[in-house]
């Protein structure tokens, strides 16, 4: 699924968009909590001031001895009190009230009014009336037992909310007129007053503000989220517009330099900082045609003489391949007359064992006869071999490649030898594993192992041993010949592949390990020595087994 990609000015309004909700939304919470917090401080304060109002009018009262009242029909006068009725001179009579019944019936005409009301109220009760509910008996309780001055809660009442606020009375010296006989002394706590105010509009106040912040949020949000994207459209993105127009103009070659952006501001300086990038580039553009056109003619004319030198080089190596093979031709044939020559005449000589001429016996040119044939046969040799090398270094040599066992051809090879090997007293061991299968020319690698272990019987001392060794390493098949001769000095070991290196006055043209060096780097193959001058040599060769090379592959040619 491709990813979702977003213009600049979206993910910049998104971002500004979120960033201005959560900070504003979490100023509103704040701001709604505190106001809300703030009106109902502003309740508990009118609780408190209501209950002093009610105590200062009820000090008022007691320290005048109580207050007289017309005596209406419904009012009775208290049995409790003495003196509580008095008559006028006209005859009206009044009514004593004590500060707890003034207290009840200001309450009672306030809760008429749906203003508030509040309730006298002690755990020594002397009219039932003044019983305590649950929130007043605990306050109570807590008045007497802790140091505490009020009480507030928010509290349900017939599905409205009301706040309760009840604070304690304590024995004044006035209120012992009447509450001696209850044991109170001066600095109890008599009993509380507890107000209670209607909620519903202050939640109602509230809930009104909340939505006027709500809807204030908003807009406040939405004007910042244009005002945002007006800017940002003006200020960045035409610009923006404008300077990547101006850059895919240069990229298609239509680019004008006299355009300017006039921002005043970075917009107008980056735009500036284009321009002379674009003025440089194109001179550099123009500039470096210029180079690869006269890079490109030398080019062609650099191509052109390799071409002639390859084919001059080709023509020379078909006459060189060509007088190979003439040389082969007309050197082996004088040689091989040479060679049959003297095969016949030692053959003839070797007919007459007695007879003599001039003096001389016909042993004596017998002797002279196996000499000139002998090197004979060396110079066939040598010239096959250097014909051979040549060969291989033009390519005219050709490799058939099929699926050999390279123990099976050592082992061939081992017994080649095995007779010269009798004759020196020497042995031959051979430590193959099994299974090492190649993909190489039977024929070639045929030849390098006789080659190898040729030199090893040559070199190694009567009642030696030489040992044969095959074994896997890798992806590839390793041969070792060591062998118990004189060894290669460390100065000598670089040259022993070299054509006509020989050691000494041995025999030999010096070609051999020339072929077999040649001949394994054609099969892509490792050939190479390890001696200490003194202890013997140990030639080995490394050849690709056939599981890491393709199969039946067309034959290669040296």
């Amino acid at each position: 699924m491709p990813a979702l990609r977003l213009s600049l000015n979206s993910k910049f309004i998104i971002g500004c968009s979120l960033t201005l909700t959560v900070s504003l939304g979490i100023s509103f919470f704040v701001f709604s909590q505190r106001q809300e917090r703030l009106i109902m401080q502003q309740m508990e304060n009118e609780a408190r001031i209501l209950f002093k109002q009610i105590v200062i009018t009820r000090e008022w009262i007691a320290n005048h001895d109580g207050v007289f009242i017309q005596r209406l029909p419904w009012i009775k006068p208290n049995p409790y009190l003495k003196d509580p009725l008095i008559v006028d001179d006209q005859g009206r009579q009044y009514v004593k009230q004590t500060p707890a019944m003034v207290t009840k019936e200001l309450s009672r005409y306030a809760k008429d009014k749906g203003l508030y009301w509040f309730h006298i109220t002690s755990l020594k009760l002397t009219n039932p009336d003044n019983a305590p509910d649950a929130f007043e008996k605990k306050a109570l309780r807590q008045f007497e037992s802790q140091a505490v001055n009020e009480l507030i809660e928010v509290d349900n009442i017939d599905s409205s909310k009301y706040l309760r606020y009840i604070s304690p009375l304590y024995v004044k010296p006035a209120c012992l007129q009447c509450h001696a006989k209850q044991g109170y002394k001066v600095g109890d706590v008599r009993g509380a007053i507890s107000i209670t105010l209607p909620l519903d509009k202050t939640y109602a106040d509230i809930s009104a503000n909340r939505k006027v912040l709500f809807i204030a949020t908003v807009l406040i949000v939405i004007t910042l989220i244009g005002a945002m994207f007006l800017m940002m459209r003006n200020l960045v993105l035409t610009p923006m517009r404008k300077l990547k127009y101006s850059i895919k103009q240069f990229s298609e070659g239509d680019y004008n330099p006299e355009d300017r952006l006039r921002t005043g501001d970075e917009f107008e300086d980056l735009y500036g900082s284009f321009s002379i990038m674009a003025q440089t580039l194109t001179g550099y553009h123009k500039s470096l045609n210029e180079k690869i056109r006269e890079a490109t003619e030398d080019l062609e004319e650099t191509n052109r003489k390799l071409m002639e030198a390859n084919k001059l080089l080709s023509e020379t190596n078909a006459r060189k391949s060509d007088f190979i093979a003439r040389a082969s031709h007309e050197l082996r044939t004088p040689l091989t007359s040479i060679k049959g020559a003297m095969d016949y005449i030692s053959a003839k000589l070797a007919s007459f064992p007695n007879a003599h001429t001039a003096g001389t016996s016909l042993d004596d040119l017998n002797v002279f006869f196996q000499v000139i044939n002998k090197n004979a046969e060396r110079l066939i040799r040598m010239v096959n071999a250097m014909l051979d090398i040549e060969r291989i270094e033009i390519g005219a040599s050709e490799l058939h490649f099929t699926e050999a066992d390279l123990s099976g051809l050592i082992e061939e090879a081992i017994m080649n030898f095995q007779a010269d090997a009798d004759k020196k007293n020497i042995s031959i061991t051979a430590k193959l594993s099994s299974g090492l299968a190649i993909y190489a020319d039977e024929d070639r690698i045929r030849q390098v192992l006789i080659n190898l272990i040729f030199n090893a019987l040559k070199f190694s001392p009567p009642d030696a041993e030489i040992t044969v060794t095959a074994y896997r390493q890798g992806s590839f098949a390793v041969t070792g010949i060591s062998d118990s001769g004189p060894g290669v000095p460390p100065a000598e070991q670089e040259k022993i592949f070299e054509k006509f290196y020989k050691r000494g006055s041995r025999e030999g043209a010096g070609l051999g390990l020339a072929i077999c060096k040649s001949i394994v780097e054609a099969h892509n193959g490792i050939i190479g020595m390890v001696s200490d001058g003194e202890n013997g040599s140990r030639f080995f060769f490394k050849l690709p087994c056939a599981d890491t090379v393709g199969k039946l592959q067309a034959p290669r040619e040296l």
